[in-house]
């Protein structure tokens, strides 16, 4: 768990350091400030998704199928509606001038969450020991968490603990997830975030709102379709 542990860590080094940046921003630096961040979002979300993608092996439709079906799902569950609850409850235990604790909170944590590097860095600590591919992301989501911080204020240190649940899930049970958390589930599921954290730039430039959370179980389909759909489409055949 120490790659875990000092994963954890540099999110919140990086977020103070980015707090400290924003409360001596004016106004209209944090604005501009936004704007790059959420062009930088957005870049970062299409990077993922059409590394995925052009991947020759990539299923040409699971991540449309997946979005559907799961943000049927977030609509039914009302994801979106308990998670700004959340974070209206976070805003008025820590007295925060940031109306949107959530934003910042859904933001960083899919973008320190859905990419390649932190399952299999997990998988690598919990299997072998080896801590080197979460000490890499540790650096690279303590700078980010940083610039993030420094927009989206103090919503972005809560993602320390969803990082922290997350992979340290993997690392306990990779033994028992290694065989289903094959190379191409891998790759569905980071399409299908970089697709979500795309959404999240949109929302930040004032493109266009998405209930980007009510999409997140469709980063459960493609773990779905390869467990029990393909096998029983292969069986069929």
């Amino acid at each position: 768990m120490l790659g875990n542990y000092v994963n954890a860590i540099a999110i919140i080094v990086g977020c103070l350091f980015g707090l400290l940046i924003h409360r001596g921003l004016k106004e209209k630096y944090k604005k501009i400030m936004m704007q790059a961040i959420g062009l930088s979002v957005i870049l970062i979300g299409s990077t993922i998704a059409l590394g995925g993608l052009l991947d020759p092996d990539s299923e040409a439709v699971l991540f449309i199928i997946s979005l559907v079906i799961g943000g049927i799902i977030g609509e039914m569950l009302a994801i979106d509606k308990a998670l700004d609850n959340f974070g209206a409850m976070l805003q008025k235990k820590f007295g925060s001038e940031n109306n949107n604790i959530a934003q910042g909170f859904v933001t960083a944590s899919l973008i320190f969450c859905v990419g390649s590097m932190a399952i299999i860095g997990s998988l690598e600590s919990g299997l072998r020991g080896n801590h080197d591919m979460l000490f890499a992301k540790s650096i690279l989501d303590g700078v980010t968490s940083m610039v993030l911080a420094t927009t989206l204020g103090i919503g972005v240190i809560f993602s320390a603990a969803a990082v922290f649940v997350y992979q340290g899930a993997i690392i306990v049970f990779a033994g028992f997830l290694e065989p289903f958390l094959t190379e191409q589930v891998i790759r569905e599921i980071s399409i299908i975030g970089g697709i979500l954290i795309l959404s999240i730039g949109l929302g930040m430039l004032e493109i266009k709102k998405i209930k980007t959370i009510n999409l997140l179980p469709a980063v459960l389909i493609p773990v779905i379709y390869y467990l029990w759909i393909l096998p029983l489409i292969n069986l069929i055949r």
